[in-house]
């Protein structure tokens, strides 16, 4: 396994940078929807990032083994030294199919159940996430440099909460739970997106009910806590990337900076 830094986190923005670039030639054209064996869609937008991706990473680092939302039932589990790499080739179908722009490339590097290092590729959008652990979190724009990002405090007495909730997936218990928040300004958004939002400061908490997988959420929590936030379960947990034969997460809720 390489070290972890800006070199490595660096082939790996470049290699979610060529899937988006794949994903963008389907965006741009009349495409299939197939549905998966649970009924969630998949195009030739998937499958094209997932080859991409998962053929860069075994060049990159044969000895990680890779857990794709694309092909599950070839990992076997992490390596002996507990890491394996964990990708969603395109976060957001529906939102893709949508053609709403909503849609991000996410690849997480585990390391003995936590990500260490993680990058979202938003191609419609022209933005990359990006954080490994004692690195911090950044945010770049087409060929901008890296911009180091960080998470907002909670809002002042007042103040409404910022929050994020998701595009395709709506849930009844959220209403109570915003109820309990008290105060807020509510935006809907798809995929991995959320997360960044509440990463750079521009929202506040992205409450989350309803089934989501470990892919959905590695590479954007690292992200979130090298920039300042959290993301925990409502029982105030971390989540657990140990048992990826178990791919879906609890409820969770990702919050900005804690005031000390």
């Amino acid at each position: 396994m390489p070290p972890i830094n800006k070199v490595l986190l660096k082939s790996i923005e470049q290699l979610a940078y060529e899937a988006g670039v794949a994903i963008m030639q389907v965006y741009r054209r009349a495409f299939t929807v197939e549905l998966k064996a649970d009924n969630t869609p998949l195009t030739e937008a998937d499958k094209a990032a997932h080859v991409i991706i998962v053929g860069g990473l075994k060049a990159l680092t044969p000895d990680v083994p890779v857990l794709s939302e694309e092909d599950t039932q070839h990992f076997s589990g992490p390596n002996p030294e507990g890491f394996y790499w964990l990708v969603d080739p395109l976060d957001g179908t529906k939102e893709f199919i949508k053609r709403n722009d909503e849609f991000t490339v996410n690849i997480a590097l585990i390391a003995q159940s936590k990500p260490v290092l993680g990058v979202i590729v938003a191609p419609a959008l022209n933005l990359t996430y990006l954080a490994a652990e004692g690195l911090g979190a950044f945010k770049a724009s087409a060929d901008e440099q890296w911009q180091k990002i960080q998470a907002s405090l909670p809002p002042i007495e007042g103040q409404p909460w910022r929050v994020l909730g998701s595009r395709s997936h709506a849930d009844s218990r959220m209403s109570s739970w915003l109820e309990v928040l008290g105060e807020h300004e509510f935006q809907a958004m798809g995929s991995s997106l959320k997360s960044c939002l509440i990463a750079e400061g521009k929202a506040d908490v992205y409450p989350r009910f309803g089934p989501t997988s470990l892919w959905d959420t590695g590479a954007a929590q690292v992200i979130v806590e090298q920039a300042g936030g959290r993301v925990v379960t409502f029982e105030n947990q971390s989540l657990s990337y140990a048992t990826p034969d178990h791919v879906l997460n609890p409820d969770f809720v990702v919050w900005g900076s804690v005031r000390s």
